[in-house]
C-alpha cells in the first residue's frame, strides 16, 4: 500500500504541469477566439458605370500603381511629418489599386459623357490609355485625407501625349476611420475632375 500510494503522488507530480498547460492552452484560445476580426472599407462610389449612346473616343484606364508603403491591407494614418502607421483592425475589403481604379472609370465616365472608359485589357486598339502613380493616399495628423501622384496620357502607340502631378486634400468631416475613408473618396473624386478637365480643356477628348 505504501508503494501504490508513492506511484499516486508522483503521478499527481507528473500531471500537475501538463495540466495546468492544457488550461492555459484552452485559456488562450478562448482568448483568441474572442477578438474581433478587422473592420473593412470600400470606397464609396454613387456614378454607375456610364455607357455613352454615342463614342467618339476609348480611354483605358492601362494601371493605378501604389507607392509601396500603401500596396497593404491596412488603412495608413501618418502620425506626424515622418512616421506612417497601417491600421491592423481597420482595413480595405479589396486591393486599393483596384478600387482606385474602378471608381476613377467610373467617374471619368460620367464626366466624359462621348467617351467609353473601360478598364485594363478591355480597350481596343485605338484608345487612348491613362496611368496613375499614386504616391499618397492616407489620413493624416492634421485632419486631411490627401490624395497626389502622377498621371500620364498616351496615345494607341504608347506615345506620351501629356503627364501632370495630381494633389488633393479633404478635411475629415468627423473623427474615425469612417468619415476618413469618405474623406479619402472625395479626393480621389477629385483627382478625375481635375484629370476630366483637363483631357476636355486639352482637346485629347471631347467633353
Amino acid at each position: 500500500m505504501i508503494y501504490k500510494g508513492k506511484k499516486t503522488t508522483q503521478w499527481a507530480q507528473c500531471a500537475r504541469p501538463a495540466l495546468l498547460a492544457l488550461l492555459l492552452g484552452l485559456l488562450l484560445g478562448a482568448c483568441a477566439s474572442s477578438v474581433s476580426p478587422p473592420t473593412r472599407y470600400v470606397l464609396p462610389s454613387v456614378n454607375q458605370h456610364h455607357v455613352p449612346k454615342s463614342t467618339k473616343a476609348e480611354l483605358n484606364i492601362n494601371s493605378v500603381r501604389l507607392a509601396h508603403y500603401l500596396d497593404v491591407d491596412g488603412i495608413i494614418m501618418q502620425l506626424d511629418d515622418i512616421e506612417m502607421r497601417e491600421a491592423r483592425e481597420h482595413q480595405w475589403a479589396e486591393g486599393l489599386n483596384r478600387q482606385l481604379a474602378r471608381n476613377l472609370r467610373d467617374d471619368l465616365a460620367a464626366a466624359l459623357k462621348e467617351v467609353q472608359v473601360v478598364n485594363s485589357n478591355a480597350g481596343s486598339d485605338n484608345a487612348f490609355m491613362l496611368r496613375l502613380d499614386v504616391d499618397e493616399f492616407h489620413g493624416r495628423y492634421d485632419g486631411y485625407a490627401v490624395a497626389s501622384g502622377q498621371w500620364q496620357l498616351r496615345d494607341a502607340q504608347n506615345k506620351l501625349l501629356h503627364v501632370e502631378r495630381f494633389q488633393t486634400r479633404t478635411a475629415l468631416k468627423d473623427d474615425g476611420y469612417p468619415a476618413l475613408v469618405r474623406a479619402l473618396s472625395q479626393s480621389w473624386k477629385n483627382v478625375a475632375a481635375d484629370i476630366a478637365s483637363t483631357l476636355t480643356q486639352k482637346g485629347y477628348l471631347p467633353q
